[in-house]
């Protein structure tokens, strides 16, 4: 199995120098970390010269080609996502502090899914990437889309988080990051791009490929819903079946097809970018249609709120979950 190395060309991974044992609890500090946690006091510098983020820590972060201010303390890192709302720095460096202590285990928690070749043709490539949250070997994968009006990439808010949530939970969690600034047709195709190399290397990656889904927030949900209504192959990735679940959080995306897989939908009611009169319509539309859908509305809160935590949202993650695992037992 070949698979594209952190900062390097494809090569050989033996799934066992990966993962030595099972890791599908949860990771709060329950072995001696050889990196150091970080700190919502810490700064932003110490996050990008993090030893634990070697290579790769600047496609943690939203904006593609920008200068940092490293003095910025992680605490205020909101600031860099203006489309989003409720940011809990405790929550983006719960989950930081998850990728700190697989590294420390000697998990590899990056992936360049395309190899330096490619990148020389297209330098922009360099901007994408995973990040493997690992569940339980075998089981099945998500991919997590994160938002920011196709101008930024929202990991450390919406895509880190979820993934922690769900690797928690059993099931292996990726978590996207895309082109930014080229439009939503580029942006899809990375992610048809990321899926295919996921089943390409699920032996290697020790994750099961039946029963996958997308997850997708705001600009990221439309991602997510394009796959769900056309499948990869539309977008450049290989032939493939579609998602098992799809899950949307406060999207204006409005396309239904005649087939549509399982979707999870989430917004707030003072959503005034993606507003949940909007989304109501989506769901009406895939009802018809006699697709199985859960929809929550959420009173009090805006746009982007992520996880939720502290709102009337919070624990939405965990549903999402329990519907993705009832339509995975459904379909076995």
């Amino acid at each position: 199995m070949l698979l594209a190395s952190p900062g390097g060309e494809a090569s050989e991974l033996r799934p066992a120098s990966a993962d030595k044992t099972a890791v599908y609890a949860a990771h709060g500090g329950n072995a001696k970390s050889r990196f150091s946690h970080l700190r919502p006091e810490d700064r932003l510098g110490d996050l990008l010269n993090h030893p634990a983020f070697q290579g790769f820590s600047h496609r943690m972060l939203p904006w593609d080609g920008r200068a940092y201010d490293e003095a910025m303390p992680l605490g205020q890192i909101g600031q860099l996502l203006p489309y989003h709302s409720h940011v809990d720095s405790s929550v983006v460096v719960a989950a930081l502090n998850r990728m700190v202590d697989d590294a420390s285990a000697g998990r590899t928690i990056f992936y360049d899914f395309h190899t330096e070749s490619e990148k020389r043709v297209n330098p922009e490539l360099k901007h994408t990437g995973l990040f493997f949250f690992r569940g339980k070997p075998g089981a099945p994968f998500a991919v997590i889309a994160p938002g920011g009006g196709f101008s930024y990439v929202g990991s450390v808010h919406e895509g880190f988080p979820y993934a922690a949530e769900i690797s928690k939970r059993g099931l292996n969690a990726f978590v996207l990051k895309y082109r930014a600034g080229h439009g939503s047709r580029v942006v899809i195709e990375d992610l048809a791009a990321a899926v295919s190399y996921i089943f390409q290397n699920a032996h290697a990656l020790q994750v099961g490929t039946g029963g996958y889904s997308l997850w997708g927030s705001s600009a990221g949900a439309r991602m997510a819903a394009a796959i769900g209504s056309h499948g990869t192959a539309p977008f450049g990735g290989a032939l493939l079946p579609k998602p098992s679940v799809v899950v949307l959080a406060y999207t204006g995306h409005s396309e239904v097809t005649t087939s549509e897989p399982p979707t999870f939908v989430v917004v707030g009611d003072g959503d005034d970018i993606a507003p949940h009169a909007v989304m109501e319509t989506r769901v009406a539309a895939l009802r018809r249609i006699g697709a199985p859908v859960e929809y929550h509305k959420y009173p009090g809160v805006g746009h982007g709120f992520g996880t939720g935590q502290g709102t009337s949202a919070q624990g939405w993650v965990g549903q999402a979950v329990q519907f993705w695992k009832k339509e995975i037992k459904k379909a076995s």
